[in-house]
C-alpha cells in the first residue's frame, strides 16, 4: 500500500492557472484529472492521494472536497481559504460542513510567491494558523529555501500546529548547492510538529540533464533531518511531468531510499501520511 501525499488536478474550462506561465511550463496548459491519474497510480502501486490545492481563490476548495467524495483514490485534500480573514475559524468550519467536508485535512497559501520572507510572521497570518491548528488541520508550507527560517520561527511559535514541508522547500538542486538550504531545514526538522514530504525534487533539477545522484544529497540530508517517520511520499503530479513521468518519480523515490528497512520504508510511503493528515 503506498500513499501519494501530494497531487493536483485542474480544469482550464473551469478557471485559469495563472502560474502556468512562459514556454517551459507549456506543457501543463491542457487539462489534468483524476481519470488521467488514476491508471498510473495504479500501476504505481498507489492506492490513496492527497490532493492539493494549485489556486488561491475559494472556490476551489469546494470543488476538491466534491471530487475527494466522489472518488475513492483522493483521501483528502489540502486546500486554499484566506488566512488573515478575521472570521477564518468560520469558514474553516463552514468548509467542513460542505459536501465531502470531511475530506479536508490540511490548508496552503503560496507563501513562495509572497514578496515578504516574513509573511509567515504577520500577526494577522499567525492568528490565521491558530485557527488552522484549532479546527484540527494542518498547514502545507509551500515555500524555497530564503524562507525557510520564517517557518521555523512559525513553527516554533505554534506548537499545536503541524506543519507539512512540500518539496523539501525547494533546494537548488540545478546548481548542486546545498547550503544555506541544509542548514535552514535541519532547523525546520529540529522541531517536533515538523513532518516533510519527498517531492518535487525532479522540476528542481537542471532540465533534461539530470540524474538520480544529482537529487541524492537532499533526499539523504531530509532522511538524516526528519527521519522516515516524519517524512512522507509525494508524487507532485502533474508538476512532475515537465520532467519525468509518474512511474519515473515513483521508482526514482524508491531508489533513493532502497537502504530503508521495512517499517522505515512503511512509514514513509505510507504511514506518516496517514498519521499526520488522518487519513
Amino acid at each position: 500500500m503506498t500513499v501519494d501525499a501530494h497531487h493536483h488536478v485542474w480544469d482550464l474550462s473551469v478557471r485559469d492557472q495563472d502560474w502556468i506561465s512562459g514556454p517551459e511550463l507549456q506543457p501543463l496548459r491542457r487539462n489534468f484529472t483524476l481519470t488521467d491519474l488514476e491508471p498510473e497510480a495504479r500501476a504505481a502501486g498507489v492506492d490513496r492521494t492527497l490532493l492539493v490545492q494549485t489556486v488561491t481563490v475559494p472556490e476551489e476548495t469546494p470543488e476538491f472536497l466534491a471530487l475527494a467524495a466522489g472518488h475513492e483514490l483522493v483521501a483528502g485534500v489540502v486546500g486554499w481559504t484566506d488566512l488573515t480573514r478575521p472570521d477564518v475559524a468560520d469558514e474553516l468550519a463552514r468548509l467542513r460542513a460542505l459536501p465531502g467536508g470531511r475530506f479536508l485535512k490540511g490548508i496552503r497559501h503560496q507563501v513562495q510567491g509572497e514578496p515578504d520572507p516574513e509573511w509567515l510572521l504577520r500577526a494577522d497570518v499567525r492568528r490565521g494558523l491558530a485557527a488552522v491548528a484549532d479546527a484540527g488541520l494542518v498547514y502545507d508550507l509551500v515555500v524555497l529555501p530564503h524562507q525557510l527560517p520564517a517557518c521555523t520561527e512559525a513553527a516554533a511559535h505554534l506548537p499545536g500546529l503541524t506543519f507539512v514541508l512540500d518539496h523539501l522547500g525547494k533546494p537548488p538542486v540545478a546548481s548542486g548547492e546545498r547550503e544555506p538550504w541544509a542548514t535552514a531545514l535541519r532547523a525546520l526538522a529540529a522541531l517536533p510538529n515538523t513532518v516533510a514530504k519527498l517531492s518535487g525534487l525532479v522540476t528542481e533539477a537542471a532540465p533534461g540533464s539530470w540524474t538520480t545522484d544529482d537529487l541524492r544529497p537532499y533526499a539523504d540530508t531530509a532522511l538524516e533531518a526528519f527521519g522516515p517517520d516524519r517524512l512522507m511520499f509525494g508524487s507532485d503530479w502533474p508538476v512532475c511531468t515537465l520532467s519525468a513521468a509518474y512511474e519515473q518519480v515513483h521508482d526514482i523515490a524508491r531508489e533513493l531510499t532502497s537502504g530503508l528497512g521495512a517499517a522505515e520504508h512503511t512509514a514513509l510511503y505510507e504511514g506518516t501520511a496517514q498519521r499526520v493528515y488522518d487519513l
